[in-house]
């Protein structure tokens, strides 16, 4: 299996947690796999996107965090990136697994590190899901 991950930069602490966990469940699944990063979690889906079009990947992970703030900004980023994502899957018809978390504080956050290891089983799960109904329709 090959894996793209998209992972943000902001909040870099819970950032590089979550990308630490997936790093290990990769190593642990034997997929290959390959690293970019982008500034925040609404650059996710475009960088999702130029991946999935690469057509080099079995499935994507996208990783990042977004904690809520004083400002409706949270709820614009935390919507549109979620949405964004989606958007890829369906559109590319590609499995992509979320691990962007939405929470309230840094604390939340950190407790959710391992979010980065289960996106990974996620996305591997979802690929090999697409390899056996590929298989079974020819």
């Amino acid at each position: 299996m090959r894996i793209g991950v998209v992972h943000s930069c902001f909040n870099e602490e819970i950032c590089n947690a979550l990308l630490e966990t997936a790093r290990a469940e990769l190593a642990r699944s034997g997929a290959e796999a390959e690293f970019v990063s982008v500034a925040g979690a609404l650059e996710i889906p475009l960088a999702l996107q130029w991946l999935a079009q690469s057509g080099r990947f079995d499935a994507l992970v996208a990783l990042g965090a977004v904690i809520r703030g004083e400002t409706y900004h949270f709820e614009v980023v935390s919507n549109e990136s979620a949405r964004g994502i989606m958007d890829v899957a369906l559109e590319c018809g590609l499995p992509v697994s979320n691990g962007v978390l939405t929470t309230e504080d840094e604390a939340q956050a950190l407790a959710r590190k391992d979010k980065g290891a289960e996106a990974v089983r996620v996305a591997l799960e979802m690929a090999r899901l697409r390899q056996e109904l590929a298989a079974k329709w020819r």
